[in-house]
């Protein structure tokens, strides 16, 4: 059976790990930590086709007719937390 590249589909929005100190300038921006960063689990396909670890910030850059660009960050977790 061939293999599926999610990442090939023209719906998903491009996503991309963050290095470090991108990450650490992109928390002192909003004054946050990374606990307050949304989450995306690692079983997400996008994930695993781009083999982020738990722990590392995800970009996804989504695109709009009326926004252009939009960015969005993830912290890559292994399992769902209730808070």
């Amino acid at each position: 059976m061939p293999k599926f590249n999610v990442m090939a589909n023209y719906l998903v929005p491009r996503h991309s790990v963050i290095p470090n100190e991108d990450v650490e300038e992109l928390l002192s921006r909003y004054g946050i930590d990374r606990t307050k960063l949304p989450k995306i689990l690692i079983t997400d396909p996008c994930v695993k086709a781009i083999k982020a670890q738990p722990g590392e910030v995800v970009m996804i850059e989504r695109n709009s007719p009326t926004a252009g660009t939009s960015k969005y960050y993830r912290i890559v977790v292994e399992e769902r937390t209730i808070p």
